[in-house]
């Protein structure tokens, strides 16, 4: 037997030591999510968290985050300052060892934080070893003291520039500049998504001023947030676009070391949008708190119910769906030892919080019940029309399943299928229109495209509930082309494409019947979404003819550059496509269903929130939210060069 070893040699010097912050830099994954825009965005939350710690730790009150031309950023506070004396164990200055060592902070023994949102330690080091560079400013004891940075390394020692004006002022001031090797798909910081985050923060961290200043704008764009009334100011600017159902319930309680604040309050609609805080981070993925949250209220308004006979003995207590039914709350815990699921800090994972939280939430609410009949009896109404509702679209669901195309796992007539069974290879093109559709079935390609043609547009879902919306045809006939099932049934693992593209006119029909199916995929089917699943085909504007040879452009801009590149040249022909079926076969595969050459849009929920708030307002039952909208931006649409 032959037992010689033609693999290479596994030996101790095969053995690598990433010395400092290298590993950060080897696998950014790990410490900040990956190197997409999401990941850059949390490097600004990371120093904006240590800034917002000083503030929880009363030693702050003001935070300035500025976004420079060259995609720098600066976060300046008034707190105390990162010391920057001499390590007692490490022999060099505090602050070097905060910004180059993994583990390092002042958030470890709650002595000098008492809550922090950064207890890993790992945060501004792994920005620092993110940044192409970083310069750090001190001022302290009476002194400005800085020191540069380059991919995490000192550049600099610790300089004593130059003595304050002030010796009172105090504070820190970062200013880093991504590394573009790192964060090579991103085409810098977004600042809508900045400014909703700070938004929230001030919210969430009352009596403290937080201000975005955008550098690359002209004007330069300028927003300050300061809230007094905290969770209960920001229940109510969710809630400021739809119809309430009674004031904002909440309360603060301080329960041994930690300090959970809530507060909700119901609405006419239907969806449940809960957002949950934890030392001033927002945990989307839930969590503990979370838990504690829906366990307290669903118990407390069935008990308030049947005391009161406002539930017969006959009925059903609520569910924990029927309860948060149009339901907008915020929950913020400060908590001495938070534990999140990962350095990301999606989600909360200590089990004290919840039992915490419940108890909290559950005297809150029972106080407020209590003391506000009217408004008890508008919250228990609208849990029993949920609670009906729900029964009638259970009933109605199940007819679905049980006599249609569900239940036999027919595939819809209209629906031209592919021949791919692999869903990561195969795509769904839901088309406006028959005739866009016969021009799609016609010009795709048949083993990985299928195409659904949709008539006229679907069901506004965002002011229908569920047993409404399974009973319109079109609706149910794309529900049963992917294959998932809706409400309660909906599992994102049948599905049956993992590519499904919305293809509508460009024109404003075609808008409102894509905004319609957004607002159903972002109501109903939002795992399709988060997953990556759904996309918008970008079909072109204009076909121009020169020379035989055709020219497709997308957008005005592009048709007017391309007109007059042709140097005073005539002789062209200009088509202006009003719809999709204007359009044969093959220029349809040329210009929007080719992978090689077509334009597709990812949808993607940078900001949940955000996105409710507009979708309620654009398809909402209030009107004059809508017509503010419209009123504000209709002229820059009109004048927007596209």
């Amino acid at each position: 037997m032959d037992n010689h070893v033609t693999q290479q040699q596994y030996n101790a010097e095969d053995i690598q030591v990433l010395e400092g912050l290298e590993a950060v830099r080897r696998r950014p994954g790990m410490y900040v999510g990956g190197t997409d825009i999401k990941a850059l965005h949390h490097l600004v939350y990371e120093v904006v968290d240590n800034s917002i710690d000083e503030a929880l730790a009363g030693r702050c009150d003001t935070v300035a985050v500025t976004i420079h031309p060259d995609q720098s950023l600066t976060v300046t506070d008034n707190g105390s300052g990162i010391p920057v004396a001499p390590h007692p164990e490490k022999k060099i200055s505090t602050l070097e060892l905060v910004l180059t060592s993994l583990h390092a902070g002042g958030k470890f023994d709650n002595k000098a934080y008492k809550v922090s949102g950064g207890l890993h330690g790992v945060g501004v080091s792994a920005v620092n070893a993110l940044s192409e560079w970083m310069v750090a400013e001190v001022r302290r004891d009476g002194w400005l003291y800085r020191q540069k940075y380059a991919q995490g390394k000192p550049q600099t020692a610790v300089e004593q520039v130059e003595p304050l004006p002030d010796p009172a002022v105090t504070g820190t001031t970062i200013t880093f500049k991504y590394d573009e090797t790192i964060f090579k798909e991103v085409d810098g910081l977004v600042f809508p998504t900045l400014l909703q985050r700070f938004r929230e923060m001030a919210f969430i961290t009352k009596g403290v001023t937080l201000t975005l200043i955008d550098g690359r704008s002209d004007p330069v764009k300028e927003h300050t947030f300061y809230f007094e009334g905290g969770i209960s100011s920001f229940t109510r600017y969710l809630n400021r676009s739809k119809r309430v159902l009674h004031s904002a319930v909440a309360g603060e309680r301080d329960v041994d070391d930690m300090t959970i604040e809530v507060a909700f309050q119901y609405t006419d609609t239907y969806a449940e949008n809960i957002y949950t805080f934890a030392n001033t981070i927002h945990t989307p993925d839930g969590g503990t708190h979370l838990t504690g949250f829906r366990t307290a209220l669903t118990r407390t308004i069935n008990d308030y119910a049947r005391k009161n006979t406002l539930l017969k003995e006959t009925e059903s207590n609520f569910s924990g769906d029927d309860i948060r039914e149009g339901l907008t709350a915020v929950i913020s815990i400060k908590h001495p030892d938070p534990q999140f699921e990962s350095q990301t800090k999606v989600k909360l994972m200590n089990t004290d919080v919840r039992y915490a939280v419940e108890a909290v939430v559950a005297d809150i609410t029972a106080v407020y019940l209590e003391t506000h009949p009217k408004g008890a009896k508008a919250i228990v109404e609208k849990c029993r029309t949920s609670a009906r509702a729900r029964a009638a679209a259970k009933k109605a669901r199940d007819l679905v399943f049980r006599k249609s195309a569900l239940g036999s796992m027919a595939l819809p007539g209209k629906l031209a299928d592919c021949s791919e069974r692999d869903p990561a290879r195969a795509e769904l093109y839901i088309v406006e229109g028959d005739s866009a559709g016969g021009s799609a079935k016609m010009g795709r390609d048949r083993r990985f495209q299928a195409i659904l043609p949709l008539r006229g547009k679907i069901l506004n879902t965002e002011r229908a509930h569920l047993e409404k919306i399974l009973g319109n045809n079109e609706v149910k006939t794309f529900i049963t082309a992917l294959g998932t099932g809706l409400g309660d049934s909906f599992n994102p693992d049948d599905l049956r494409y993992h590519r499904i593209i919305i293809m509508t006119d460009a024109d404003v029909d075609g808008a409102h019947i894509r905004t319609l199916l957004l607002t159903f995929f972002f109501r109903y089917m939002p795992a399709v979404i988060e997953h990556g699943y759904l996309y918008i085909a970008q079909p072109p504007l204009y076909a121009i003819t020169h020379k035989k040879q055709t020219h497709y452009v997308f957008t005005e801009a592009e048709r007017n550059r391309l007109l007059s590149g042709l140097n005073g040249d005539d002789k062209y022909h200009i088509q202006r496509y009003k719809g999709l079926g204007e359009m044969n076969p093959e220029q349809l595969w040329d210009t929007t269903m080719d992978p090689e050459n077509r334009i597709l849009l990812r949808v993607n929920i940078e900001d949940a929130a955000s996105a409710d708030k507009t979708f309620d307002m654009l398809m909402g039952n209030l009107v004059p939210p809508r017509k503010r909208f419209i009123q504000t931006y209709a002229t820059q649409v009109q004048n927007l060069d596209v």
